[in-house]
């Protein structure tokens, strides 16, 4: 079955009370569970936004380098993802509402590119 990419940028989740996030995380969990129970959960997570580490890895030089801070300067960065492995893509919709829905704010999809049989 194909694998959906399920995400958002931190930048479309707007300005809310901390009491309004509280609110929405045991919704944001239920559809994560309701995901595992239904047997098309892989993985789920939200990316630190201020202490994490955040560097790149660049190979095209020739040498490897790493530098400290996002790789491109941008406006918007990754806030949080969840990859889904379904049937077809009214599926990866499905969860992608459900997911907006208890989150309240946008959630984009992409499908994963096939992986060769081995």
């Amino acid at each position: 079955m194909p694998e959906y990419l399920i995400y958002f940028n931190q930048q479309w989740v707007g300005d809310h009370t901390e009491e309004w996030f509280r609110g929405r995380g045991p919704l944001a969990m239920a559809v994560v569970d309701e995901i595992k129970a239904a047997g098309a959960f892989v993985f789920a997570g939200g990316l630190e936004e201020e202490d994490g580490p955040v560097f790149s890895a660049d190979a095209t030089s020739g040498s490897l380098e790493f530098t400290d801070g996002p790789y491109v300067e941008t406006k918007e960065f990754l806030g949080g993802l969840t990859v889904v492995d379904v049937a077809d893509e009214d599926a990866a919709r499905t969860w992608a509402g459900k997911i907006a829905e208890a989150c309240g704010w946008p959630q984009e999809v992409r499908r994963f590119k096939p992986q060769p049989a081995r």
